[in-house]
């Protein structure tokens, strides 16, 4: 009889064995895919201010796309001479935006996305309009800071 219960005591050791090896064995596995499926989150640098460019490099209908932290954006000089800036960030997928002097719009090459001078999405796809930026020009230069 006690044979019998030692033999119990070694399957259910046994079992215990096979079960942890290939738990840790699917952990190994499942491990670093959820890593890469699931990135981690990156902080990004607090950029409150960026120098967009220079007044005398922005001719009347022309933009400029420029880095602000670590996305891009954009600052128009309008037909009439306003100069304003926006997220150069699609509100559809993310794609880069740019200045089309021909149509007077932001325009998004990747799915034929409009935005007029003010960023309201006016055809194609986005859903949204872009971010404005605040424009600050001082002496020459213009600064571009996140509203407040």
């Amino acid at each position: 009889m006690s044979l019998e219960g030692s033999s119990t005591s070694r399957r259910g050791f046994l079992d215990w064995i096979l079960g942890t090896a290939v738990g840790g064995l699917a952990a190994s596995i499942l491990y670093p895919i959820l890593r890469y499926v699931l990135p981690p989150k990156v902080t990004e640098a607090q950029t409150n201010s960026v120098l967009a460019a220079k007044v005398g490099e922005l001719p009347p209908n022309s933009g400029k796309i420029f880095r602000f932290g670590s996305k891009p954006g954009i600052v128009i000089r309008t037909p009439s001479g306003d100069i304003r800036a926006f997220t150069a960030v699609c509100t559809h997928l993310a794609c880069t935006v740019q200045y089309r002097d021909d149509f007077e719009q932001i325009w998004c090459a990747c799915h034929n996305g409009h935005y007029d001078l003010n960023g309201i999405n006016v055809a194609g796809p986005p859903p949204r309009p872009l971010t404005p930026y605040r424009v600050d020009i001082k002496d020459d230069e213009v600064w571009v800071s996140k509203e407040a």
